[in-house]
């Protein structure tokens, strides 16, 4: 009989699929996933965080375009999650688009960044998301994401060539 398949990934685990290192790796755990459809993943954020030094000083806030970014590495690992592969150094995964992104509260220091990523669709190498990051069930971030996925060598061509 075989063994269930772990929903779970860890940081270890993670630095499989993502090429993104401290500080811009921007998902600690994922919680759980189904192939093909979505992914639940958290992002910690501390006072730790190189960008609350000017951002800003006297009241910490996580970047939006860093939130979107979390949100965008999740995506990532669904899409390779949902392949059944390991990116290798010659893969690139790049944004084509952000639609519909709306702010809802800000996100500082202590705060848990949850985030949940849903497959609308994937045609032609191109994947479209559904994406929403909440902290204590409070949706701090939501937006649609596309993003495709090049080797190296074909990273300088623009997508669908």
């Amino acid at each position: 009989m075989n063994a269930p398949e772990t929903k779970t990934l860890d940081i270890v685990q993670i630095k499989q699929y993502l090429p993104h290192r401290y500080p811009l790796l921007l998902v600690d755990r994922v919680l759980d996933w189904e192939a093909g459809k979505s992914i639940t993943a958290i992002k910690n954020v501390t006072v730790n965080e190189e960008f609350f030094n000017g951002h800003f000083p006297n009241k910490p806030v996580m970047p939006g375009v860093l939130m979107i970014e979390a949100m965008a590495q999740t995506a990532a690992l669904l899409s390779f999650l949902t392949m059944g592969l390991k990116p290798d150094e010659n893969s690139v995964v790049y944004f084509l688009g952000i639609d519909g992104a709306r702010f809802k509260r800000p996100v500082g220091p202590g705060d848990q960044l949850k985030m949940h990523v849903e497959i609308l669709r994937n045609a032609r190498g191109i994947w479209k998301y559904k994406a929403v990051a909440s902290v204590d069930g409070q949706v701090a971030v939501e937006a649609e994401l596309m993003c495709t996925m090049r080797s190296a060598t074909d990273a300088s061509q623009p997508a669908g060539q």
